[in-house]
């Protein structure tokens, strides 16, 4: 299931950069599960990874290889090569260097990435055969078979691209992202791949990713669970016509920085509405807060709330469900007086209470719809946070229970 309609946009072509994506039989027989990216010499790349302490053998690798003249970057759906040990170790750099030996690089200018299924060693026989196939696959305009290349319980693809003028020349940013289960914060569950043709310095283009990252995919969660082997890269191949970005607070680096986080939100977006079984796309909005980490606190209280998200899913206003789980968010006096939430713009809490003018019938027509946004004032502040998350539905828990049949 999926929320809303996120077609697959048109892709601004990065110069400096080609996708090849092939069927290597490591887990799905009847789709392409192998993606290459290609960078050209003057590549700057920067990228965040998962939190969590069982952090898949792709991570550790990329990490031991960043900072770096990265060239290639290699990509597995179906496996995750997670919780595998020194073998998995093993196979995570044997991949590299076999990509490495066909393209005449290095070991360490190649990134392996993987995903899908925990605590299974990766088939490298067929693995090591695709990628002689995904190297002749190459090509600028593979946006949309990489983006589908990727995907495990992804319902659809999903893309964004955005094109911004500087000094008179046009940049594009482009990236892909997948995800749909196991997503929160401290990375959502997901791989992201980002690209522009503006010239970055590696210093740069990381405060860039971790910042974007903040505003994007840490702040989005469907079932509150880190997945093992979440990265989110951006990449700038240098083959625009531009100067050199080499400092953060310049208005050319603010500027790029902008369509950045706009695209890595969109992906965002796109990975909560397909959400695994989900009916809903809902917004958390919570405003007035002391902190920025006090509205974070309620938001992901709130959003994370099995009653909450089953309540969405049967479209039941039964608010209280909300206002219970914003009490036990763990505000250090947090007064409960002075809060007021709203279904979309229908108020339905103030003075501690149901607001006056709160009618059954206008509660049910907002539950009712597709998009939702639940806003809460806690009026203690002037600090603000978005969160984006989905409803639980009886397919979340059949699409997970059958996950590896």
């Amino acid at each position: 299931m999926a929320v809303g309609s996120f077609p697959f946009p048109k892709m601004h072509p990065v110069k400096g950069l080609r996708l090849g994506s092939v069927s290597a039989n490591i887990r799905y027989t009847d789709r392409d599960d192998l993606l290459l990216i290609e960078l050209g010499p003057n590549s700057s790349v920067a990228g965040v990874f998962t939190q969590n302490a069982f952090c898949a053998a792709p991570v550790t690798v990329c990490k031991s290889h960043l900072p770096g003249n990265i060239r290639y970057l290699l990509v597995n759906s179906g496996n995750a090569n997670a919780c595998t040990g020194q073998q998995g170790l093993t196979d995570a750099l044997a991949s590299c260097a076999k990509v490495a030996e066909l393209s005449g690089t290095q070991t360490e200018q190649v990134l392996p990435f993987s995903t899908g299924v925990i605590g299974e060693l990766l088939p490298m026989d067929n693995l090591l055969e695709g990628i002689p196939a995904a190297i002749d696959a190459l090509d600028d305009d593979g946006w949309k078979a990489a983006a589908r290349a990727i995907m495990t319980t992804d319902t659809r693809p999903k893309g964004a691209s955005e094109q911004l003028e500087i000094g008179g020349h046009t940049i594009t940013v482009s990236g892909i992202a997948k995800g749909s289960g196991m997503i929160k914060p401290d990375m959502a569950t997901m791989l992201a791949y980002i690209a522009t043709d503006a010239d970055v310095c590696d210093k740069v283009l990381q405060d860039m990713v971790g910042r974007a990252a903040d505003a994007s995919f840490n702040r989005i969660t469907v079932d509150g669970d880190t997945s093992t082997n979440d990265s989110c890269m951006l990449m700038a191949t240098g083959t625009a016509d531009l100067a050199h970005i080499d400092d953060a607070g310049s208005a050319e680096a603010k500027a790029l920085y902008q369509v950045i986080e706009n695209v890595l939100i969109d992906l965002a977006k796109s990975i909560v509405s397909d959400g695994e079984g989900a009916t809903k796309f809902i917004s958390i909005e919570v405003a007035g807060g002391g902190t920025q980490q006090e509205c974070l606190d309620v938001a992901y209280s709130v959003a994370q709330s099995p009653l909450v998200k089953t309540a969405l899913f049967a479209s039941d206003p039964n608010w209280g469900r909300i206002v219970a789980a914003i009490g036990y968010a763990g505000v250090d006096g947090l007064d409960d007086t002075q809060v007021t939430v709203h279904l979309d713009d229908v108020l339905i809490v103030e003075k501690g209470g149901r607001a006056e003018s709160y009618t059954e019938a206008a509660g049910q027509k907002v539950m009712d719809q597709e998009s939702i946004t639940i806003r809460i004032h806690l009026n203690r502040g002037d600090h603000s946070e978005t969160v984006w998350t989905t409803d639980l539905s009886h397919d979340y828990v059949t699409i997970n229970a059958d996950y590896r049949s």
